[in-house]
């Protein structure tokens, strides 16, 4: 069960707690009687540990509508991503040199793709329409003749839409290219039978269906399986394909999760998607907020949602009793907005102020309930607080106004001083940007205040930035708070 003194979890797509009886399992496996022979040993400890790693492969051939030897157990979804792609382009590179896939892809598939360009085989990616779904007549413009492979998520990460891995397949199939697909939320989430679909290799990962982190596996289609390349040699695990002494313990603990997840597909769909639209509910009356993914075919754990008016770091930062996810990537370096809702047309505003609820196996009304009020509080103070919320009036000899950014932009500020006999009696502030620009916004406003109005700025940003742990590249947001103060001392100065 869940720790209900823990914020709720709403990021199942990020990462899935153990199922208890995933744990029994794998704990019984550890024991000295369990899986303490190497798999790959001849003697009795060996052969024992062989045979649950065989049971376990059965057990995961069977969630997906393989058959056991269809399937390569690798590190994870990411390793699976790797060996698929670098694998196969690489075995078929004397044939064709050219790769097709998605702008929505899951870094792990990106990321090898942009590896295989540096070695000199073409990308083209296609994009998709505006519900988040590949057209399978756009992606059949973009093959041709010496294209190798075709890589399309099964299922996207971030908006929980579903390709037509059938139709995409099929065209690759009658072409004789190689169809790869990411199915990491895919497996234990939708019915399949891998075996019936035109579907060469797919990679999914334990951890995403309540399994152990570290274990995944690449189910490489019969027949296929000499049209790929390992990555890694020595000892010849897996039939040489991924080299290396095999967790058992992981493995029987991935079987198990299989297991539960082939039960659940009976009920549990129903059950998250109900759950979902209970949350979508809610978010009506706070107006401004836009599904992601409205129109197509979505797993029923996943709720992308854009929301009008509110910075995604700071409404994520705000709801410290949810675990949630957004598409805003302000905590990182390059502060770039979620490429994939980008893909699909959201501007870049409306792009950073996403939220991710993913739903999963312990998930309850009640959790939906007490999310949906923290969202609409934290929306509620966030819009409350930025420029948007106030009228812009004029400045006078008596109060100044300084602003800087604007709507659409990172960070958009307004100062409103109260002046006095030359000084700042009482300073205001509105302002829309991540938690380290907020921050510093009121910090900057306590500081300003007995201060003549020729001295209205207190140090520089980076004496700010220094004060507050201002990270490097926050520091440009700083400066625009720099500059509204600044609007605010020129206008002091010629009032």
């Amino acid at each position: 069960m869940m720790d209900t003194s823990a914020p709720i979890y709403l990021d199942y797509a990020a990462t899935t707690p153990l199922d208890p009886a995933v744990i029994v399992a794998m704990t019984d496996c550890l024991a000295a009687e369990g899986g303490r022979g190497n798999p790959a040993s001849l003697h009795g400890w060996g052969r024992r540990a062989a045979a649950r790693i065989e049971t376990a492969r059965s057990e995961i051939a069977a969630l997906i509508g393989a058959v056991a030897e269809e399937i390569v157990f690798t590190s994870g979804a990411t390793e699976s991503d790797n060996l698929a792609l670098l694998g196969a382009a690489r075995a078929a590179a004397d044939r064709g040199r050219h790769l097709v896939s998605t702008r929505i892809e899951h870094k792990a598939g990106l990321d090898p793709c942009k590896r295989l360009q540096k070695e000199g085989f073409a990308l083209t990616l296609v994009a998709p329409d505006q519900s988040g779904q590949i057209d399978p007549q756009a992606l059949a413009a973009a093959l041709r003749p010496e294209t190798v492979l075709v890589s399309v998520m099964w299922v996207n990460n971030e908006t929980g839409v579903i390709q037509d891995v059938a139709a995409i397949g099929a065209l690759c199939r009658a072409r004789g290219i190689l169809f790869h697909t990411d199915a990491a939320q895919a497996v234990g989430k939708v019915p399949m039978r891998v075996r019936e679909l035109p579907i060469d290799l797919m990679s999914f990962t334990a951890h995403k269906f309540y399994g152990p982190k570290g274990i995944g596996a690449l189910y490489v289609r019969d027949g296929v399986r000499a049209r790929l390349q390992p990555l890694l040699y020595g000892g010849g695990q897996e039939r040489g394909l991924r080299p290396g002494t095999l967790p058992t313990h992981q493995i029987v603990g991935f079987g198990a999760a299989c297991t539960l997840a082939r039960a659940a597909l009976e009920h549990e769909p129903q059950r998250l998607a109900a759950l979902r639209e209970q949350l979508w509910a809610h978010f009506g009356a706070l107006g401004g907020v836009h599904l992601n993914g409205a129109g197509a075919p979505r797993v029923p754990g996943i709720l992308n949602v854009s929301i009008e008016g509110v910075e995604g770091e700071s409404l994520v930062t705000g709801l410290s009793d949810l675990a949630v996810s957004t598409g805003s990537a302000c905590n990182s370096a390059s502060a770039e907005p979620s490429y994939v809702l980008r893909a699909l047309g959201r501007d870049t505003e409306l792009a950073q102020s996403s939220l991710r609820f993913s739903l999963g196996r312990f998930s309850q009304p009640a959790d939906i309930e007490a999310a949906a009020a923290a969202v609409r509080r934290e929306v509620m103070r966030l819009r409350a607080l930025s420029p948007a919320a106030e009228p812009q009036r004029s400045a006078s000899e008596a109060q100044l106004v300084g602003e800087a950014g604007g709507p659409g932009r990172d960070v958009w500020v307004r100062f409103r001083l109260r002046v006095e006999a030359g000084r700042v009696a009482h300073a205001a502030y509105r302002v829309y940007g991540c938690p380290h620009t907020m921050a510093a916004a009121a910090w900057l406003a306590e500081r300003v205040q007995g201060r003549a109005v020729a001295d209205v700025v207190p140090g520089t940003p980076q004496e700010w930035a220094a004060a507050l742990n201002v990270p490097a590249e926050k520091l440009g947001r700083l400066l625009t708070l720099e500059d509204a103060l600044r609007e605010c001392q020129r206008r002091g100065v010629t009032v």
